[in-house]
């Protein structure tokens, strides 16, 4: 009897020990959310929340998608999320998809980066004497192009490349005789090998699979974005330029400018700057064995980890510009 009063003691001891832990103004849970089931985004939305449970504050991850995770979080439904850089300074901006600027919703840090490939059948690009997009735009060439399906961030990012950078719409393209359809990575890639399109574009990260099997069928060229294009999506939409690196790709030569953009963690503007500060913490300290998990994650460096281009929240910032 001695045994049990005793063990309930200490089981009491532990419980007031933790409550007493955690500052006042700490949210009892942290309610994260994630991507679809079965994609890599559900998987690191668990990793993620399984690591912070251990070490800071008991969290939770569930289902959600690059833009409901924003609206979520920005509308306290949820506390932070997955989601795009570029996608996340729309919302800020109040820009479409979204009907009024997010305001709460901020970056807690962008996590590894993704390339906006734009993929050409070399003989095409030989036969119209393309070097980069911007060549497509001057000749108002009739192209057949495919992206990925509306509402995935690829489309919306190939989408603004061509309205942003070079005031050309979907519909403009069709007008030159063109088309614009949507596939999936695999079905684009067959129609290239096919010759049934000239042109798939699509944002992935750095060593992406999906363009290593489109070279084994055909001759490609990947396309840089035009300097005026990649400046004009950085002042609307926070991106950067990346270089995609002629080691990682047999069809690239030379390195070739894209638009890059971020996977990033989204975080509620309102939760306290030491929590986040200790999550971000926690993140930073477990990066390896997380990348152990989720191999883009070995990506993760303070120097890109928040910018001036998208609001982040404070307790972020101090921790990132702390480890630079």
């Amino acid at each position: 009897m001695r045994k049990i009063v005793a063990l309930a003691l200490v089981f009491a001891l532990v419980l007031a020990g933790s409550a007493f832990a955690a500052p006042a103004n700490w949210p009892e849970q942290i309610r994260f959310v994630a991507g679809p089931p079965g994609g890599n985004w559900f998987a690191l939305g668990g990793t993620l929340a399984d690591m912070w449970t251990k070490n800071v504050i008991p969290t939770t991850s569930g289902t959600g998608g690059g833009v409901s995770n924003i609206v979520n979080v920005d509308r306290g439904k949820a506390d932070m999320g997955l989601s795009v850089a570029s996608v996340v300074g729309a919302a800020q901006a109040g820009e479409a998809p979204f009907k009024k600027p997010a305001n709460n919703a901020t970056i807690f840090a962008n996590l590894y980066r993704q390339y906006t490939y734009f993929i050409m059948r070399k003989d095409y690009a030989e036969a119209h004497g393309i070097k980069s997009i911007g060549d497509i735009i001057e000749k108002k060439l009739p192209i057949r192009m495919a992206t990925l399906k509306p509402g995935t961030s690829s489309e919306f990012v190939i989408r603004s490349i061509f309205q942003r950078g070079f005031g050309v719409s979907w519909d403009d393209i069709k007008s030159w005789g063109g088309s614009v359809e949507y596939a999936s990575y695999s079905d684009g890639a067959n129609l290239l090998a096919d010759n049934h399109i000239d042109m798939f574009a699509f944002a992935v990260g750095r060593a992406a699979s999906i363009v290593m099997k489109i070279e084994s069928q055909t001759d490609i060229v990947i396309l840089p974005v035009d300097e005026k294009a990649r400046v004009a999506m950085q002042k609307a939409l926070g991106t950067t330029t990346f270089e995609v690196d002629p080691k990682v790709y047999k069809s690239v030569t030379e390195p070739v400018p894209v638009v890059g953009d971020y996977t990033c963690i989204i975080v509620r503007g309102d939760l306290p700057e030491d929590l986040v500060y200790s999550m971000a913490k926690a993140l930073w300290e477990h990066k390896n064995d997380l990348a152990a998990s989720i191999k883009d994650i070995a990506e993760l460096n303070p120097q890109e980890a928040v910018s001036d281009a998208v609001k982040a929240h404070p307790g972020a910032v101090k921790f990132w510009n702390e480890v630079k």
